[in-house]
C-alpha cells in the first residue's frame, strides 16, 4: 500500500518544492519586502542599505525569503489538515460478535479521506509537542458505512533554520471506528506512528504542511503483531508568537570609543578600531605602546624603540656608559677592559711598574717589576749540595740538617719564593724502585721545611728516578753526582 502511495507523495513534494521560488517573486506572492519597497519606493530601499552598512539588524522583510520566516522559540502552530489514509486490509478494528460470521470482522476499503485538525507548541525551534484530532470516513469491502477516527499526541524534532522546515515525528494516541452493528460495530485501540514532512511558512501567520506517516496498529490474525497503514496529509497552519517585526536599537556603545559593543572586546574601556575597540597595548609595561615596540615581550625605554638599553659587549655596563662596547670591561674602566700598559700579564692595578714589565723568574713575579734573584735565592736553586739520605732510604741523614737549615732561612726572608724539590737517583737497581725512592726523599725534605714553619702551598715535590742524570752512570763518581736533590724557582 506503501509503493502505492509513493506517486502521490512525490507530486505533493515537487508542488511544495516550487513555492520558494514563487515567493521570490513579488507580485505572486505578495511578499512583504517587496510590497515595502513598492510602497516606500526608493527611500525604503536606501533605508536597507543604511542599516546592512551600519551593521544593524534591520527588520524581517531585509532577510532573505529563506531565512525570514524561519521557526522560532514558544512558537504555536494551530491548523486544518486533509488528505488520504490507507488501512491495512488486516487492521483489527472492530467489534467482535462471536454470533456473526468472522466474529463480525470485515476489512475497509483501500483508501478513505483523511480531515483533522492540530495544535502545536514549540518551546525550542528545533523541537515541539502536537495534538490532533481526525476522521476517516470509510466503507468496508461488503460496502458497509464505517466512521475511523483518531486522537494522538506527537512529538516533532525539525531543523528550523529556514522558512522552508524539514521534520522527523513520532507520536501514539487512539485509534477507532463508529459503525452500525451491520458494518463493524465500535472498538478502540492503541495505535502508534512515525512520520517525516516539512512546513512552509509563507508569511508571519500561515504555512504549508506536508507529512507522511507509518500507523502502526493491532493486527487481525491468530497471531500477535502489528500492521502498517499509510497515511498522507497535507495541512495549512496558522503561526502564533512570533517576535514583533520591529528594527531594534542600535546596539549600545557602553565606553564611547566609537565602536558598539558587539564588536567591541573591550566594551568598559575606550578603545580603537584596530584592536577591536581595545585600547593600544604595551604588553611589556614599559610605556611604549606595541605598534612602536620593537621588543613588545621585554621592557624597554623610547630610545631604543622599546627595546632595554643594550649592553653589546655583556659586560654589565650599558652602551651608552661603555667606550667599549664590543669589547668586556668593568665599570671603574667605563666599560673598557681593565688595562696592563708594560704587557707584562699584571694588570695595572695591581702593577707597582706599570711601564715596566715584570721579570718573570720566580722571585717576587706578582708585583709587576724587573728585579734580579738575589744571590741568596739564586744559591738554592739547582743542585743543592749537602743533603744526604741513608742508604736505599727516604731517612734524611743529620749532617743534611745545616743546608736544609740555610734554605729554610731563605725562605723564610723571602716569603714569595715558591719551590719545586725534585728528587734523583742512579740507575742502579729497578727503574720502579727508584722513581718512588726519588719521590719519597723530595716529599722528606718537604717536610723537614714544613714542620719548620714553612706553608706546604709553597713547595711541590717530583721523583725523577734515574731519568735525568747530569754525570755518567758507569762509574762510582758519576753515579754519587746523579744521586741528588735540585730546587727549583716556580714561577707565577
Amino acid at each position: 500500500m506503501l509503493r502505492a502511495s509513493l506517486p502521490f507523495a512525490s507530486a505533493l513534494l515537487l508542488a511544495l518544492a516550487s513555492v520558494p521560488a514563487a515567493a521570490k517573486e513579488p507580485a505572486a506572492s505578495g511578499d512583504a519586502e517587496a510590497e515595502a519597497e513598492v510602497s516606500l519606493g526608493k527611500g525604503g530601499r536606501e533605508a536597507k542599505a543604511e542599516r546592512r552598512a551600519r551593521g544593524e539588524p534591520g527588520t524581517r522583510s531585509d532577510r532573505p525569503w529563506a531565512k525570514r520566516w524561519a521557526p522560532e522559540d514558544h512558537q504555536v502552530e494551530v491548523g486544518l489538515y486533509g488528505g488520504v489514509f490507507l488501512p491495512s486490509r488486516r487492521l483489527e478494528l472492530f467489534q467482535a460478535d462471536f454470533s456473526l460470521v468472522d466474529q463480525g470482522y470485515k476489512p475497509f476499503a483501500r483508501v478513505a479521506p483523511d480531515f483533522g485538525v492540530r495544535v502545536g507548541y514549540y518551546p525550542l525551534r528545533f523541537f515541539g509537542i502536537e495534538g490532533e484530532g481526525g476522521a476517516m470516513p470509510s466503507r468496508t469491502t461488503t460496502g458497509d458505512a464505517a466512521l475511523m477516527w483518531t486522537a494522538r499526541a506527537n512529538l516533532v524534532g525539525q531543523l528550523g533554520l529556514w522558512s522552508v522546515t524539514p521534520f522527523v515525528l513520532v507520536g501514539g494516541g487512539l485509534i477507532g471506528v463508529a459503525s452500525d452493528r451491520s458494518s463493524v460495530g465500535n472498538d478502540v485501540d492503541a495505535s502508534a506512528h512515525v512520520g517525516v514532512g516539512a512546513k512552509v511558512f509563507l508569511s508571519r501567520y500561515t504555512a504549508l504542511r506536508l507529512d507522511l506517516r507509518d500507523v502502526i496498529a493491532a493486527r487481525r490474525g491468530y497471531h500477535e503483531g502489528v500492521v502498517h497503514s499509510p497515511e498522507i496529509l497535507l495541512g495549512l497552519s496558522i503561526t502564533l508568537g512570533r517576535a514583533r517585526d520591529e528594527a531594534p536599537p542600535p546596539p549600545p556603545d557602553s565606553d564611547g570609543d566609537g565602536i558598539l559593543d558587539p564588536d567591541d572586546a573591550c566594551k568598559d574601556e575606550p578603545g580603537v578600531p584596530d584592536y577591536r575597540g581595545c585600547p593600544i597595548p604595551d604588553s611589556d609595561g614599559d610605556g611604549v605602546l606595541d605598534p612602536d615596540d620593537e621588543c613588545k615581550d621585554e621592557p624597554g625605554v623610547p630610545d631604543y624603540h622599546g627595546c632595554p638599553i643594550p649592553d653589546s659587549d655583556g659586560d654589565g655596563v650599558l652602551d651608552p656608559d661603555d667606550e667599549c662596547k664590543d669589547e668586556p670591561g668593568v665599570p671603574d674602566y667605563r666599560g673598557c677592559p681593565i688595562p696592563d700598559s708594560d704587557g707584562d700579564g699584571i694588570l695595572d692595578p695591581d702593577d707597582a711598574c706599570k711601564d715596566e714589565p715584570e721579570t718573570n723568574n720566580g722571585f717576587q713575579d706578582t708585583d709587576g717589576c724587573p728585579d734580579e734573584i738575589p744571590e741568596e735565592v739564586a744559591r738554592f736553586t739547582g743542585v743543592i749540595e749537602g743533603i744526604f739520605f741513608e742508604n736505599d732510604s727516604a731517612t734524611i741523614r743529620p749532617r743534611s740538617r745545616p743546608t736544609l737549615d740555610k734554605a729554610l732561612e731563605v725562605l723564610r726572608k723571602h716569603e714569595s719564593v715558591r719551590v719545586e724539590v725534585s728528587g734523583h737517583t742512579d740507575d742502579r737497581g729497578k727503574p720502579e724502585h727508584n722513581l718512588e725512592l726519588s719521590r719519597r726523599r723530595a716529599e722528606s725534605v718537604k717536610q723537614y721545611l714544613v714542620e719548620e714553619g714553612i706553608d706546604p702551598a709553597r713547595i711541590t715535590t717530583r721523583g725523577a728516578g734515574p731519568s735525568e742524570p747530569i754525570a755518567d752512570n758507569g762509574n762510582k763518581r758519576g753515579r754519587a753526582k746523579n744521586r741528588r736533590i735540585e730546587f727549583k724557582l716556580l714561577t707565577e
